[in-house]
């Protein structure tokens, strides 16, 4: 396997530019189709009524934004993204939903909004990339209205149960094979092993707790190849 490229962290917005035109094609492959409903799940957790804004942070190409802003047609959603690439493609798939979804560069480490100005936050596969977790997820609180929902969803690599072993398989060899494949980069290797390193949901639960969150729950899908995580602001 090849290296990142010099000078370019891993996980960073510049690693995934390269990428972007072929990001959704890949993770429709290598989830096996499972990741739009994993998505679904996560737009049902932020409970989220008429009228409400809800921030997506690590959107990406904006599949879940935009999953959002369709599920609840009357809501705005702000998606944030550190990646100019990824967004590029968001912004294109965004339009026909005209101002109520709007995609801007950001990072979730430093929110560019107010203190409880928004009504729900969400987060698909992007906060095992974040150097600090722990910024990011008080981040998620500072800006969360009081009751207001976070759902947050990972990748996980599951350690027991009889499909555990298979799922590692497909995390270990067929994850980058498929996407340094397609991809021609070694993305997919990192994502690999930053699966790997990702804390269990017990122990990330604890790190949300100990971040001013109070998690209401952790939902392990796909045999715990995918965890919801679930929360809502904790303030005093």
């Amino acid at each position: 396997m090849s290296a990142e490229p010099t000078g370019v962290r891993p996980g960073s917005g510049e690693m995934f530019d390269s990428i972007a035109p072929r990001y959704d094609l890949l993770n429709r492959l290598i989830s096996l189709g499972l990741d739009q409903g994993w998505r679904r799940r996560t737009v049902a957790a932020l409970s989220l009524g008429p009228g409400k804004t809800a921030l997506d942070l690590a959107t990406g190409t904006g599949d879940l934004a935009l999953m959002i802003a369709r599920t609840h047609p009357e809501a705005t959603v702000i998606a944030t993204d550190p990646s100019r690439g990824m967004l590029d493609v968001a912004v294109e798939k965004g339009r026909p939903l005209g101002e109520r979804l709007r995609f801007v560069v950001g990072d979730a480490q430093a929110i560019d909004l107010p203190d409880q100005s928004v009504d729900a936050v969400s987060m698909a596969f992007g906060i095992r990339n974040v150097e600090d977790r722990p910024r990011a997820l008080r981040e998620m609180a500072r800006v969360t209205r009081d009751g207001g929902r976070i759902s947050i969803l990972e990748l996980s690599e599951p350690k027991r149960g009889v499909l555990a072993g298979l799922a590692r398989f497909h995390i270990h060899q067929v994850v980058p094979l498929i996407g340094g494949a397609l991809s021609g980069s070694a993305e997919y290797a990192y994502l690999q092993r930053s699966i790997a390193a990702f804390p269990a949901p017990d122990v990330f639960a604890e790190t949300m707790s100990a971040s001013g969150l109070r998690v209401l729950e952790v939902a392990p899908m796909s045999f715990g190849a995918v965890c919801l995580f679930v929360a809502t602001p904790q303030r005093g």
